[in-house]
C-alpha cells in the first residue's frame, strides 16, 4: 500500500453550508467544496492554503457547472446529504469522511477506514495528498490511460509520470532496488510501470453486481494508484489541489461518455490517416521514398501514407530537411500525392542548442524556450545533441510553434508526428526545465507537455490548412490529448508477447477517452520474422490506427519483405481493411461523438457478463465484430468467447451462440474474427490502392440474421472523409434498423444530412447472411436476389426491406 504514515488525516468539519451546486464545509483551515455537475456527476475538491485552483490542468474543455441541476439537502445530527435523481454523495462530519451511494443504496465511493477508528477520506503531507477507498478482493479496474499487464488493473500498483520507456536513465528509479525476475524491473517487459501516458481516470467494476462508476482525478503531477490490497485502494498525488469527480454509473459506456464530454472526444479523423500506413527508421533520400510508393503500387499493396523518421531533417534540428537527400520536397510531395500517397514527418520538440540555427534563435529571441529556477535556458541531451525545449505552456510558446508548423506543412505534408514528447531529455534529468518563464515548476506539467505541444501542432495545421481535418499521431498524453492526436504505443519489441501486450494496453486507452490508437505492426525493436509478421499484421490491420513501423538497422519489414507467401497474407489483411472502412469509419464517427472507443474490451458491451471482465487477448472493433488475435508462434487454434447473442464466423459463415467458449482455428491465412447477429457492415466492393478519390458507386450491406427476436441498429456515415465540412451537415448518413419477429426480419434504413459534391453512391449490395431468402418486399415491391446480394437502388433516401425466414 502506499507509503502514507507521515500524512495529516482531515479527521472532522468544523462547519457545512449549502451552495447554488450543493455543499461548501470548512475542515483543518481548508475549504472543501461538493458541486453538482448533472445528477450522476458529482466533483470534491479541497482547498490548499485556503484557495481552489479552479482550472488545475488542461484537460477539461467544457464549463462542468453549465447545465442545471435539481438536487435537495438534508443535514442530519453528523452527516449532510446531497441527493439527486441518480446519486446521494454523504458527508459525514466526525469522524470525517465522503461517501456516495445510488438511490437504491448500492456503492459509488466508499471511504477506507483507518486503523484508529477514523477514516482516510484526505490526508495531505508537504503539497502531496492521498486517500483511500473500499473495494471487494474480486472488484476488477480498467483506465488509467496506457498501462502495461492485464487489462484488469486489480492486484497492481502505477505511477502516473510520463516516461520514455526503452531509455535506462528515464526509467532508472522506476527499476531501483527491485530483486532480479521482478517483471517490473525489466523495461521491455510486459508488466514495466509507467510508460507514456498518464491519465488518472479510471473504472472500479463491482463484483457481483456488474454495475461500474468513474473516478478522474483533475491533476497533472505525478500520481500513484495502489490496488494491491483486497479490500481498498489508495491514491497519492504529489502536488496540487484535489479536483475529483465520480461517475455514477452504472453502464460502462454512460461513463466513458460522461468523461469525455468533460474532457473531450476523440477529433473526427480525416479518411486517409484509417488506411495503411508504412513507416520505418532509416536514412530514406527522395528517390527512395518515390521507389518504395510505386513497390506498394506494383504489389497491390494498398496504402495511404509514408512516414519519414528523424533521418530526414539536417542534423535533427526540427523544421528541416537534408536537402541533399530530398533535394525538391515540394516536388516530391506533389508527386506522391498524385499518386495517392500523404506523407507525414516526425517533429521533437527539443531545439538544437545551436545559435545561428534559425528555429533556436528565434526561440531565444521570442522567450519561448524553457528555463530553469535561476533564469538559464533549460538544456537536454537529446537527437541533436545539447537541446532547448519549447515553454508550451505559455500561448505565446505554443503560438510560436504554431507558425512552425504552419511553415513546414506547407510544403505539401500531410500531418505531424510528434515523438519524444514525455518529454525525454536524455541523460539529462528534466527536474530543472521549469514552466511559464520559469515560474511553474516542471511537476505541474511534465504530464500535459504532450497536450500542450499537441495543441499548438494543431493550432499550425489549421492555419495552413483551414479546411482540412488536423492529423497528429502523439506518443505522450494526458487527459484532453484525444481531442487533437492519435496515440502510437511507441517503441514496442518485435516480440509476441509485445504483439499481446498491445491488445490490453489499446483497451486501457480506449476506455480512457482515446479513441484512435494502435501499435507499431511487427514491432519496433529487434528483428521480426515471417510468422510474427503476419500475425501481427492480421491483427493490425484490425485496429484503429495501423502503421508498420521498424527501427535502423533492423531486417526489413515491408510487406514483401519475407517473400511472396507473407506478402500475400498481408495483402490479404490490409486489404480486408481497406473493405472495411466504411465500417471502421462509422466506429470513429460514435467515437467523435459518444466517446466509445473503437477497440474496447468486451466487457464494455458485456459488463454483466463475468467471463467478459478479465479477457485482454480478444477484443471488440467497433459494436459488431470481435477479433481474437493470433500471439503466439506455431499457434494452429485458440479460444474464443464468444458473449451473448448470435456471432457468424466471418470466414465460414457459420452461426454460432455466445455465453460459450469455442476453440477456433487459425490457419496462417487468418486470425478468428465474428460479426454480431442483427448488425450491418457497411463495406466497400473491393480495396482501392488508396482513399484517395475512391467514391464507389455500389456499397455492400452485410446483415448477419439474428437468431432471436430483437431489434439492432448500425451506421454508415459517407462525407468527402477531409474536410469539416461533415462537422456542419455535409454528410449523408445512414441508420439501419434489423427486427427480426419470428420468422419476419425487417431492414429499415433512415438518412439525414445535407449531402456533400463528392457523393457518388447509386445503390447498396444487400448479402443476408444466415439465410438465403430468394426474395425480399423493398418498400412494397418485390425485389429478387441475384449472384448472392440483391440490389437496393439508393442514393441517399430511406427505405425498408422485408424478408421471410
Amino acid at each position: 500500500m502506499i507509503e502514507t504514515d507521515q500524512f495529516r488525516r482531515f479527521v472532522r468539519v468544523d462547519s457545512v453550508e449549502e451552495t447554488e451546486r450543493g455543499l461548501l464545509a470548512t475542515l483543518h483551515g481548508e475549504q472543501l467544496r461538493l458541486d453538482l455537475v448533472r445528477d450522476d456527476i458529482v466533483r470534491v475538491k479541497i482547498s490548499r492554503g485556503g484557495r481552489f485552483d479552479e482550472e488545475p490542468t488542461f484537460a477539461v474543455c467544457v464549463d462542468p457547472l453549465a447545465e442545471s441541476v435539481s438536487f435537495g439537502v438534508e443535514f442530519g445530527g453528523d452527516v449532510v446529504r446531497v441527493r439527486t435523481a441518480a446519486l446521494v454523495a454523504s458527508l459525514w462530519l466526525d469522524p470525517f469522511r465522503l461517501d456516495v451511494h445510488r438511490p437504491d443504496g448500492s456503492v459509488i465511493a466508499e471511504t477506507a477506514p483507518a486503523a484508529d477508528g477514523g477514516y482516510w477520506a484526505y490526508a495531505t503531507l508537504n503539497d502531496a495528498f492521498t486517500l483511500r477507498r473500499r473495494c471487494r478482493p474480486d472488484d476488477a479496474i480498467y483506465g488509467l490511460g496506457e498501462k502495461a499487464g492485464r487489462h484488469n488493473r486489480k492486484g497492481r500498483d502505477f505511477t502516473l509520470w510520463n516516461t520514455d520507456v526503452l531509455n535506462p536513465d528515464a526509467t532508472a528509479e522506476f527499476r531501483a532496488g527491485r530483486p532480479p525476475g521482478d517483471p517490473r524491473a525489466d523495461r521491455t517487459g510486459t508488466e514495466f510501470d509507467p510508460f507514456y501516458v498518464s491519465i488518472p481516470f479510471f473504472l472500479h467494476h463491482a463484483h457481483p453486481a456488474g454495475t461500474m462508476v468513474g473516478s478522474f482525478v483533475d491533476n497533472g503531477h505525478r500520481a500513484h494508484y495502489d490496488f494491491v490490497e483486497a479490500g481498498e485502494y489508495a491514491v497519492r498525488f504529489e502536488g496540487g489541489q484535489y479536483t475529483e469527480y465520480i461517475f455514477a454509473g452504472p453502464a460502462m459506456g454512460d461513463i466513458v461518455r460522461d468523461y469525455t464530454w468533460l474532457t473531450g472526444r476523440t477529433a473526427l479523423p480525416p479518411l486517409w490517416s484509417l488506411g495503411y500506413h508504412q513507416c520505418r527508421w532509416f536514412h530514406y533520400t527522395q528517390d527512395a521514398i518515390e521507389a518504395l510508393a510505386r513497390r506498394h503500387r506494383e504489389e497491390g499493396v494498398p496504402c495511404d501514407a509514408l512516414w519519414l523518421d528523424i533521418e530526414y531533417m539536417d542534423g535533427y534540428r526540427v523544421f528541416t530537411w537534408d536537402t541533399s537527400a530530398f533535394p525538391d520536397v515540394a516536388g516530391m510531395l506533389a508527386k506522391l500525392a498524385g499518386e495517392g500517397f500523404r506523407v507525414v514527418t516526425i517533429i521533437d520538440p527539443g531545439v538544437k542548442h545551436e545559435p545561428g540555427y534559425p528555429v533556436f534563435d528565434a526561440g531565444v529571441a521570442r522567450d519561448v524556450l524553457c528555463r530553469t529556477e535561476g533564469g538559464d535556458l533549460y538544456i537536454g541531451d537529446v537527437w541533436p545533441g545539447a537541446t532547448a525545449f519549447p515553454d508550451f505552456v505559455t500561448e505565446d510558446g505554443r503560438a510560436w510553434w504554431a507558425e512552425l508548423t504552419t511553415a513546414h506543412v506547407r510544403s505539401g505534408l500531410a500531418g505531424i508526428w510528434n515523438d519524444m514528447n514525455e518529454p525525454a531529455t536524455g541523460v539529462v534529468p528534466p527536474g530543472r526545465m521549469r514552466f511559464d518563464r520559469g515560474r511553474a515548476p516542471h511537476a505541474r506539467y511534465h504530464n500535459q507537455y504532450a497536450l500542450l505541444m499537441a495543441m499548438a501542432t494543431v493550432a499550425g495545421l489549421r492555419d495552413a490548412q483551414p479546411d482540412l481535418r488536423p492529423f497528429v499521431l502523439t506518443r505522450a498524453g494526458s487527459p484532453g490529448i484525444q481531442r487533437y492526436a492519435a496515440h502510437w504505443m511507441g517503441d514496442n519489441l518485435s516480440r509476441w508477447d509485445h504483439l499481446w501486450l498491445s491488445i490490453p494496453m489499446a483497451m486501457g486507452l480506449g476506455v480512457s477517452g482515446q479513441a484512435f490508437v494502435g501499435a507499431d505492426v511487427g514491432g519496433f525493436r529487434g528483428h521480426s520474422n515471417a510468422e510474427l509478421f503476419v500475425r501481427w499484421m492480421q491483427y493490425g490491420a484490425l485496429t484503429p490506427f495501423c502503421r508498420n513501423h521498424s527501427e535502423i538497422d533492423n531486417v526489413d519489414q515491408y510487406a514483401w519483405a519475407w517473400g511472396d507467401a507473407v506478402l500475400d497474407l498481408a495483402r490479404a489483411a490490409i486489404r480486408l481493411r481497406y473493405r472495411l472502412l466504411p465500417y471502421i469509419y462509422a466506429a470513429f464517427v460514435r467515437a467523435a461523438e459518444t466517446g466509445a472507443p473503437v477497440q474496447r474490451p468486451l466487457v464494455y458491451d458485456h459488463q454483466y457478463e463475468p467471463v467478459a471482465r478479465d479477457l485482454d487477448d480478444q477484443y471488440l472493433l467497433g459494436p459488431d465484430l470481435l477479433v481474437a488475435p493470433v500471439v503466439a508462434a506455431g499457434q494452429t487454434a485458440r479460444h474464443v468467447y464468444l458473449p451473448a447473442g448470435d456471432w457468424y464466423d466471418w470466414h465460414t459463415g457459420e452461426r454460432l451462440v455466445g455465453r460459450r467458449y469455442l476453440l477456433a482455428p487459425t490457419p496462417m491465412e487468418r486470425i478468428p474474427l465474428y460479426a454480431r447477429g442483427g448488425a450491418v457492415i457497411p463495406m466497400w466492393p473491393e480495396a482501392p490502392p488508396s482513399t484517395d478519390g475512391y467514391r464507389p458507386r455500389e456499397i455492400e450491406l452485410h446483415l448477419f440474421v439474428p437468431g432471436g427476436d430483437g431489434t439492432h441498429r448500425s451506421l454508415l456515415q459517407e462525407d468527402d472523409g477531409l474536410t469539416r465540412a461533415a462537422l456542419d451537415g455535409a454528410r449523408c448518413r445512414t441508420v439501419f434498423e434489423v427486427t427480426r419477429q419470428g420468422d419476419t426480419l425487417t431492414l429499415r434504413a433512415e438518412s439525414d444530412g445535407a449531402g456533400y459534391p463528392e457523393f457518388a453512391r447509386e445503390a447498396f449490395r444487400l448479402f443476408v447472411h444466415g439465410a438465403e431468402p430468394a426474395a425480399l418486399r423493398l418498400d412494397g415491391a418485390e425485389l429478387k436476389a441475384r449472384d448472392g446480394y440483391f440490389t437496393i437502388p439508393n442514393a441517399g433516401a430511406a427505405f425498408g426491406a422485408e424478408l421471410r425466414l
